[in-house]
């Protein structure tokens, strides 16, 4: 290897490692916090549980709802699978406790699921896992007191872009077995909620070529996602890449054997993925399907997972207005709206 391209893999290294600890630090310092804590005692958790029976610690998910709702008749509670974000390669359902946390305090039944990571599983290992775990949600969400004909896909950065690509699975009649695992479940999701998604993860060079200020730490950081994830894949293959991006199967044009369903799309307007979000309304606009993108001003990547900042909280409202009105409001009690400031906004909304 090159000098100049072993001191380019070390920088990327230690980057990725940087941002790796720094998410996973906010996360566990979140958690200690006596709000946090007074909000995740209300909440009956059922943590790490199969959704298959290879015993591979990255094959769980885990169940988040209300203690006052965890005895509701089947098919009571909308439906949240949640997928979390980290370019493919970091982070799991651990270190999202806190999107479990807001749709479940706001009456959703929500299942948080962990997936294969790159470089060391790399595409379609995400895929076929969430594919899976689809599959799981559609059968067991019933005894939980979910409704699946209620059921939301969400998904931040990389979890935005398998959210998609679950939808597609389930909209198209494709050939990939994950594809087929989700379309013979024969549940169309009611709503996808991509926020600030990477929704092509192939030529991640597109952003700077459309942005010569992206700094070369954030450049590195969407090289990464590509390379690691598409490692060892044929990407000339024809169709091979398409459920590495659905946004590129959305801007064909084609029209899906079953109705696509309404998206939700939030993105920060610094978010160096932007273009990403605004190129999915155009699709989904071309496609005729119902979608509501909201741009907000000057906000980074994955802002909203801070909720107790004014512009996150304005994005969780304007999901729950959404949801509202797909007719899929959570079923919270009176008296059980989360300890976020956003709680008094969103109330009304149910």
């Amino acid at each position: 290897m090159r000098p100049a391209r072993i001191v380019t893999h070390l920088r990327r290294r230690a980057g990725a490692a940087l941002i790796d600890n720094f998410f996973r630090g906010i996360s566990a310092a979140g958690k200690m916090s006596p709000r946090a804590r007074q909000e995740l005692a209300r909440l009956k958790i059922d943590r790490d549980i199969a959704y298959q029976g290879t015993g591979h610690p990255d094959h769980q998910l885990d169940v988040y709802r209300l203690r006052e709702l965890a005895n509701e008749p089947p098919g009571s509670l909308p439906v949240v699978m949640y997928v979390h974000g980290g370019g493919f390669r970091i982070l799991s359902k651990d270190t999202h406790w806190i999107m479990g946390l807001v749709f479940a305090r706001f009456g959703y039944l929500v299942f948080n699921v962990s997936y294969r990571l790159a470089p060391k599983h790399p595409y379609p290992a995400a895929v076929e896992d969430v594919a899976a775990a689809y599959e799981w949600v559609v059968q067991n969400a019933t005894r939980y007191g979910g409704d699946v004909d209620r059921l939301i896909l969400a998904g931040e950065s990389a979890g935005g872009n398998l959210v998609t690509s679950l939808a597609v699975a389930s909209t198209y009649e494709r050939p990939e077995p994950a594809a087929r695992r989700v379309w013979c479940t024969e549940v169309v999701p009611r709503a996808v909620v991509p926020a600030c998604a990477i929704v092509q993860v192939s030529d991640a060079d597109r952003f700077r070529r459309r942005n010569k200020k992206i700094s070369t730490f954030i450049n590195d950081r969407l090289v990464e996602v590509s390379s690691a994830y598409l490692r060892g894949v044929d990407q000339r293959a024809p169709g091979m890449l398409d459920l590495a991006d659905p946004l590129v199967v959305l801007e064909r044009g084609e029209k899906p054997t079953r109705p696509l369903p309404p998206f939700f799309i939030p993105c920060g307007t610094a978010d160096p993925i932007l273009d990403d979000t605004r190129r999915l309304a155009r699709a989904l606009d071309e496609l005729g399907v119902s979608n509501e993108a909201r741009y907000y001003p000057g906000e980074p990547h994955a802002f909203h997972a801070l909720p107790m900042r004014k512009p996150a909280q304005e994005c969780w409202r304007h999901k729950f207005e959404f949801l509202h009105r797909h007719g899929l409001a959570g079923v919270a009690m009176p008296d059980a709206a989360p300890r976020v400031r956003v709680a008094s906004e969103a109330r009304a909304h149910r």
